[in-house]
């Protein structure tokens, strides 16, 4: 008799407070195994296609597999130990095996051929003609065309891929949790603030120890940087903060990534060269809006150009200000963000930390809530004795004017050990039709926000504000979806270029008055933010904005330079390149100890290798759309209705580039973007 696996229990939401890791490869492999009966059941035994008697019952098994895998792939991220991960590993092996075998499966493919030039293709509705050209598509890059040796080396490729890349996140996340500065005299933390001192003596707490712990989490690391007149205290953390996963630094050695991006990088470009494409950036533009690499490097070479020189002026601005107020002649990396937080008080009157009184965290979600009931008329409440995997994690429901369900979400705001860094959404529920009841979308929600200490409440910097708004506009981007198949409902088909557009969208709110006012009152008095003070606070909105452009060029520069080039050159020097990116458009020193490329998980782990750039491109889409609410009002019943109806509803039903061109009557233009960041268009 096999014992209960909760995992292969149908739920509506998954049973967190039952699920072990020994649960989880069981339950992969027993569904993997069914699938592949079933589609060949499926081959063998249908005559005629349709959409019903085949191609929805395809969809239902991915779905199904996407929901049992999704609880388990998520406590990896959020509560990941030796026997999770173990699991994880295995699995993500299988998974990678069984999706290239359903890539490569040639009846299947002839299956979705043949329908797809039938007469009762053209008469299904545009989702679902989306998902068979999404589907043929996704054949073609999984190597569909190659024979037999070739197609055994892509799924050779494709497993290694998936197994690299979760190493390189592990080693990422235990090289981050083993450094820690334990600290015993308060002298030594002048500058730093009360509340984030309290974060360090509640770490050290938690680990028997006096006086203050200090570790390379965000909520730790960041006001270190900015406020510690301690230089050898931000010097020591910098250094440890920038060579994690890497040959340098206190655990030089001990996680080093190096390896593992060369392997990944020959690998990606072995598959694109199988798949007859010149390098890795080609293959992935196929699912993109941009269509050539040259499209995509005139774009970042456009923005490096119009910045450069604002960013050059700023840092100019940044050295003289060290060296009137400490005689500095020479900024190091570790005194960069010190001195900007304190020219932007100089400045603007205001820091990052004077502001955190105004936005108590359940104050935030609040007005975030309240944005969204005056964008999109719902209402969103917590919903009570929903299973989670931490007692901090929360649940809501987001519900129409009838009080139906339209999704939901799990939100988990603060940071801790064996939890991953930065913030995310990810999908737990697909929406989709079954026979006539509609199955909610459920996301995840993820930040590493400071824990509440001493039983005060978290504040969050307005950064952090920002970062909260962006990840709930791809939670409603997942949530408010109305598309009844879930290959192409919520993020799903979505390019990978415009999955960032509805976040970005939400960001806009943090910068205006009218939002503000619904949730930022200082948490003591109740005091809404004065006019003085919010317009001190707008002016520091294209503070060092030039220089943050930059920064992130840099980035998406490097990323996808490394992708092109790789493929012409595979003992290119990953060093050599970003050094010779920084030295064509940086306009500050970066330390040669500094191994940023090491810790770069969105290209080496996630999904954005030859992608980065995804990021600015779809702000140019999301400033633009929001001007439209500028020039209507930012609460605009019928231009909040066009945003839903056109871009959040449709999900990734549509092209991308026909949704935008419907909600603003014409392409994209940058200047709302360059005005946004104070650049001139």
């Amino acid at each position: 008799m096999t014992k209960e696996n909760p995992l292969l229990e149908k739920f509506d939401l998954p049973p967190f407070d039952r699920i072990k890791a020994e649960h989880i490869k069981p339950a992969i492999d027993e569904l993997i195994n069914n699938n592949k009966k079933s589609i060949e059941d499926l081959i063998n035994n249908t005559q005629m296609y349709s959409w019903e008697n085949f191609f929805q019952k395809i969809e239902d098994q991915e779905e199904l597999l996407h929901q049992t895998w999704s609880p388990a792939s998520h406590l990896h991220s959020v509560a990941d130990n030796n026997d999770i991960r173990k699991a994880y590993k295995e699995c993500i092996a299988n998974i990678s095996n069984h999706s290239t075998e359903i890539g490569q499966n040639k009846p299947l493919y002839a299956a979705y051929e043949k329908f797809s030039k039938s007469t009762s293709y053209k008469k299904l509705s545009g989702p679902q003609q989306k998902i068979i050209d999404n589907a043929l598509k996704d054949f073609r890059l999984s190597g569909i065309e190659l024979d037999e040796k070739h197609k055994k080396k892509y799924k050779k490729i494709q497993k290694e891929i998936s197994e690299l890349q979760t190493k390189f996140e592990e080693n990422l996340l235990d090289a981050t949790h083993s450094w820690k500065k334990h600290i015993l005299k308060e002298s030594e933390l002048i500058g730093i603030p009360d509340s984030v001192k309290a974060l360090a003596a509640d770490t050290a707490k938690n680990e028997n120890k006096k006086g203050w712990l200090f570790t390379l989490e965000f909520p730790l690391y960041m006001p270190v940087m900015k406020y510690a007149e301690n230089v050898e205290l931000r010097k020591e953390m910098y250094c440890a903060y920038v060579t994690r996963s890497s040959d340098l630094g206190p655990d030089g050695g001990k996680w080093d990534n190096t390896d593992l991006m060369y392997k990944i990088l020959k690998l990606r470009t072995e598959k694109a060269k199988l798949l007859g494409f010149k390098n890795y950036a080609e293959y992935s533009l196929e699912k993109k809006m941009a269509k050539t690499p040259n499209e995509v490097m005139l774009f970042l070479d456009n923005l490096a150009k119009r910045s450069k020189k604002i960013a050059k002026k700023e840092y100019d601005e940044l050295k003289k200000f060290a060296f009137h107020t400490e005689g500095l002649k020479n900024l190091d990396a570790w005194d960069i963000p010190y001195f900007s937080e304190k020219l932007r008080k100089m400045k603007f009157f205001i820091s990052q930390e004077d502001l955190r009184r105004y936005f108590p965290v359940d104050q935030v979600i609040e007005g975030l809530f309240k944005i969204t009931n005056k964008l999109y008329d719902v209402k969103i409440l917590v919903r009570e004795g929903v299973d989670t995997w931490h007692k901090d994690v929360k649940f809501f429901d987001i519900l129409d004017n009838n009080n139906a369900i339209k999704g939901s979400f799990y939100l988990d705001l603060f940071s801790r050990r064996n939890k991953r860094g930065g913030a995310w959404m990810d999908e737990c529920i697909l929406r989709k039709k079954i026979g006539t009841t509609i199955q909610n979308p459920v996301a995840y929600l993820t930040c590493n926000f400071t824990p509440p200490v001493d039983g005060k409440p978290t504040l969050l910097t307005h950064d952090e504000v920002i970062t909260l708004f962006h990840e709930f506009g791809h939670g409603l981007h997942h949530m408010m979806t109305k598309i009844d198949y879930s290959g192409v409902s919520g993020i799903n088909g979505v390019p990978w270029d415009a999955v960032e557009l509805p976040s970005q969208f939400m960001e806009n709110f943090c910068w205006e008055k009218k939002a503000l006012d619904l949730f930022a009152c200082d948490y003591e008095t109740g005091e809404l933010i004065s006019e003085d003070l919010f317009e001190n606070m707008s002016k520091t909105r294209t503070f060092q904005t030039a220089m943050q452009m930059i920064r992130q060029l840099e980035f998406a520069i490097f990323d996808f330079r490394l992708h092109m080039e790789f493929s012409e050159n595979e003992k290119l020097d990953i060093q050599t390149l970003i050094d010779d990116v920084r030295k064509s458009i940086a306009v500050i020193d970066t330390p040669s100890f500094n191994r940023f490329q090491n810790s770069f998980s969105h290209i080496f782990a996630g999904g954005y290798a030859a992608g980065y750039y995804s990021y600015k491109w779809a702000e140019v889409l999301s400033a633009d759309a929001f001007s439209k609410f500028e020039e209507k009002g930012i609460f605009d019943k019928n231009t909040g209705k066009e945003f839903l109806e056109t871009i959040l509803e449709k999900g990734g039903s549509c092209e991308p580039m026909d949704l935008f061109v419907k909600f603003r009557g014409r392409k994209p233009k940058i200047d709302a973007l360059l005005r946004h960041s104070g650049i001139a268009a």
